[in-house]
């Protein structure tokens, strides 16, 4: 991958790790946003890659949005609405990624900070990690998608609590109530990421993709429109290589050899 000015990258194990490093808190400005979507592109076009790693450097993961952009947008409407959908469309080119990313969050995650962890796909966070929306202490509210994705992965009252009051809360609450799948101790935050990214990188590539247009695309389905086009993606993957390697590997008792055919 590309080197970039505030976002530190490297390949592994078939694994692109990011690192955020806009020093001192790591903040969403707008020269971050445009190079997180150019490390998304980069991440899904490099086929040596089948999944990454989104953290940050120090204590923050991201502590929120530049406020200090926002003094220009006083007043000014329609630029605000922009600002906004920049945000939102960062946010649904990482959710919209082909392959898997997960949020190593390894501290501060706060406003758009935690809107762009709830994009990825997976989210580990540290147990003293600091997370939530306190948009509202400024007047405003989440602009960045976290209004909704707040809403899908808990639920409408916990979301609601959590952005009309703006309280922080740290890991252990945040994997309690669905936010993050798990908490851990701070010298197990990327180990954790990178094993759950290794398990997923030893899929295939057509399995792993159709897993996730189905249960993102799904999700915003009734039931039965959802049964069927879990019914597509299933029935699709009979006509690659892959399922044919995956269920004869298993019949045999042997690792499967995926060519992401």
């Amino acid at each position: 991958m590309k080197p970039f000015s505030l976002i530190q990258t490297k390949v592994e194990n078939k694994i692109a790790y990011m690192m955020l490093k806009n020093p001192p808190v790591n903040a969403l400005n707008e020269r971050l946003l445009e190079e997180l979507e150019q490390c998304i592109d980069e991440l899904n076009n490099n086929p040596s890659v089948r999944a990454g790693i989104l953290t940050g450097d120090g204590s923050f993961f991201v502590a929120g949005a530049d406020i200090k952009e926002f003094t220009s947008l006083f007043g000014q409407v329609e630029e605000a609405k922009k600002a906004a959908q920049k945000g939102q469309a960062l946010c649904t080119k990482i959710e919209q990624s082909e392959k898997p990313i997960i949020a190593a969050i390894n501290g501060a995650c706060l406003g758009g900070g935690l809107e762009l962890a709830m994009s990825c796909h997976l989210r580990i966070a540290v147990h003293e990690a600091k997370l939530g929306l306190p948009e509202t202490k400024l007047g405003l509210i989440p602009g960045y998608g976290g209004t909704q994705r707040l809403t899908r992965l808990t639920n409408t009252a916990t979301a609601l609590e959590l952005i009309l009051t703006g309280r922080f809360i740290d890991g252990r609450e945040a994997e309690r109530i669905g936010l993050v799948n798990r908490s851990v101790e701070a010298d197990q935050l990327l180990q954790e990421a990178a094993g759950m990214a290794e398990l997923i990188s030893q899929k295939s590539r057509l399995s792993v993709k159709a897993a996730m247009q189905a249960v993102f695309a799904g999700a915003e389905l009734p039931l039965e429109n959802g049964l069927a086009l879990e019914v597509e993606q299933f029935g699709a993957l009979f006509a690659s290589q892959d399922v044919q390697e995956g269920v004869t590997a298993f019949i045999q008792k042997r690792p499967a050899v995926f060519r992401d055919q």
